[in-house]
């Protein structure tokens, strides 16, 4: 390139005094002097602007060019003042709020929020189940002249058997649950059928509902019913999606509602309206899953209540419990003696309860401890805290559930995790509403943490469904993938570069 193009191109400035500069590595003799450096000032003025400005936290050299050597540096206002420093500290306490929920919410948005929410909370609930179950057991136990451990373990050994069902359908591919549906549906009625005969069914506080299997055990089929339900139903519905029929209702309804009331039928066979309620519950929640109009809502609710006042008018039983609902009287025959002191068992335990094992209702006081009203031990004993703490547990398994549900392109998927959401949700709402004495005693569990592994069992398989299911989406597979410790390393050896040696 010519000279002369060259200094057209890039001219060159004005002489002028050379003084030392300022560089990357230090100071480079014969730079020219930076506005507001330390190395390129002369006058005092100049160096007791340039070390208030470093104390400041201006960094140095970062002056215009333009401006003529030796220049008196001007300040801004808010720095002479001495307010710089208290300026951006304000700053940072104004954002701090901001940038905390900001950072909370790229949390909770994350991928594998939903798996680690299932996963933590559907393990907690167990555990701290099994614990209250051994505390609110105990005496009752005594009382039977059995071991004061007899119930927790058996309600171990479920909990054993159940984990094993969980880490099975966690990793159960999505494929195989669906052929696994219809075995299941026809496996739970042929059971359900068995219990109406004599000799074989088994009948436990007036319900009809039980198989005795040798020993201490007996089996409750109604309990795997709703999950046969749920994952029948899920896939029937998704395949009629496929193939684009649920806009028809013939096929929206037939064949899922006959099945799902054959199934009611034999549970109000035996008697269990609290069981044959959440199964109700499990229906309603995949119709409207799938689409269903408004309408038909109206008039399967208008029918199915009907049907349930019928049911309660006829039985002095169901009646007396409608009639204990906000009951503080245990009334003349003591028809609301289990309401009441479910309420007192709660009223005694304050704010941190009266410690673990010391409760006083559980003493032949409250009926069902360990199962129906665990909840009412827990709230003596733990307290106000202990009862949060509980229910912000399912609240947490219940948005997972339902972000599950909501985030899945998988029909399948859809249908079957909002089907198990609505089932541990609407039982547990049942349960809780019992022991707060704003429902009536439906007799159902609280899932995962009352006594009984007939519940519990059906129960784990299906939050390890939730679990796989929670696995299956592709952000949350990318973020496994890369949590495996082969890949990680990998990837740490592709982001370190190599450096020359002898450089440290």
């Amino acid at each position: 390139m010519p000279a002369d193009d060259t200094a057209d191109r890039y001219p060159r400035p004005a002489p002028g005094p050379v003084r030392r500069g300022w560089g990357f590595l230090g100071v480079i003799p014969g730079a020219p002097a930076l506005a507001g450096a330390p190395g390129g000032v002369d006058t005092p003025e100049e160096r007791a602007h340039a070390g208030a400005d470093a104390r400041a936290g201006h960094p140095a050299g970062l002056a215009l060019r333009g401006r003529a050597a030796g220049a008196a540096v001007r300040r801004p206002a808010a720095t002479r003042r001495g307010g710089g420093r208290s300026g951006a500290s304000g700053r940072q306490r104004g954002g701090g709020p901001r940038r905390f929920y900001e950072r909370m919410r790229r949390a909770w948005d994350r991928p594998l929020t939903a798996y680690y929410l299932i996963l933590g909370s559907g393990l907690l609930i167990t555990v701290l189940g099994l614990v209250m179950v051994y505390s609110a057991s105990m005496i009752y136990a005594l009382q039977l002249s059995l071991p004061a451990t007899y119930f927790f373990r058996k309600q171990f050994l479920a909990v054993v058997l159940g984990t094993g069902l969980l880490l099975l359908a966690s990793r159960m591919p999505i494929k195989l649950n669906r052929a696994l549906s219809y075995p299941l549906l026809v496996g739970t009625v042929f059971l359900m059928v068995l219990v109406q005969v004599p000799g074989i069914g088994r009948s436990v506080n007036g319900n009809q509902n039980w198989i005795y299997l040798g020993g201490p055990f007996q089996l409750q089929p109604s309990e795997f019913g709703k999950l046969a339900l749920i994952l029948w139903g899920a896939d029937l519905l998704a395949r009629k999606q496929d193939k684009r029929l649920l806009t028809q209702w013939k096929h929206l309804l037939v064949p899922f509602v006959p099945v799902a009331l054959m199934l009611l039928g034999l549970i109000m066979l035996g008697g269990d309206m609290g069981t044959a309620i959440i199964l109700s519950a499990i229906l309603f929640g995949l119709l409207w899953l799938a689409g269903a109009p408004t309408r038909l809502f109206a008039g399967v609710l208008a029918v199915a209540g009907l049907i349930g006042f019928a049911l309660i008018k006829t039985s002095e039983n169901r009646l007396s419990r409608f009639a204990c609902i906000g009951a503080i009287d245990l009334g003349p025959e003591g028809e609301c003696w289990q309401a009441v002191h479910g309420i007192y068992a709660l009223a005694s335990g304050g704010w941190f309860g009266s410690g673990l094992g010391a409760s006083v209702e559980k003493w032949g006081q409250l009926p069902e401890p360990h199962t129906d009203f665990i909840f009412a031990i827990t709230g003596e004993e733990l307290g106000l805290a202990g009862t949060l703490s509980v229910l912000a547990l399912f609240a947490a398994l219940g948005y997972a559930g339902i972000r599950v549900a909501g985030r899945t392109e998988d029909p399948f998927v859809r249908y079957a995790a909002g089907g198990v959401t609505t089932w541990v949700t609407v039982q547990a709402v049942i349960n809780i509403g019992a022991v707060l004495g704003l429902l009536p005693i439906a007799g159902v569990p609280l899932p995962l943490f009352s006594y009984g592994g007939s519940a519990l069992l059906p129960t784990m398989f299906a939050i390890g469904l939730l679990i796989a299911f929670a696995r299956e989406d592709p952000a949350a597979k990318a973020a496994l993938a890369m949590r495996r410790p082969g890949v990680r390393w990998k990837t740490m050896r592709r982001r370190v570069k190599k450096r020359p040696s002898g450089e440290r």
